[in-house]
């Protein structure tokens, strides 16, 4: 069974920074790209990055950019997102899949001062 983990989320105040993990197993790792979404209370889930295979292409929506970063370890079948600069409007569960199905329970992120 395909499964992804994500960890790492907690309180920050606006303009600190989280990284978050995503930890899979159940699939070849390497050979899949690896998207994170958000969804805030009463709102849609939402793309955040995503990055291919092997890493050497990601893309960051518009409204993360140059603040979050995606990265991945092929070896540890993980993923990350470097979040800074965070912004109230950041908070949110944070998800990752593969394959637009499998979610996993997500990581709470929570920007409050």
């Amino acid at each position: 069974d395909v499964q992804l983990q994500a960890s790492g989320g907690g309180l920050v105040q606006p303009g600190g920074s989280l990284r978050l993990s995503c930890a899979a197993s159940g699939f070849r790792f390497e050979d899949y790209a690896i998207g994170w979404f958000r969804q805030a209370p009463g709102k849609e889930r939402e793309a955040v990055s995503c990055i291919s295979n092997r890493g050497d292409n990601t893309f960051h929506e518009r409204f993360v950019e140059g603040r979050f970063t995606i990265s991945r370890d092929n070896a540890k079948s993980t993923v990350y997102l470097q979040m800074n600069s965070l912004k109230p409007e950041d908070m949110a569960v944070y998800y990752c899949t593969t394959n637009l199905v499998d979610w996993g329970q997500g990581t709470l992120v929570t920007v409050s001062s």
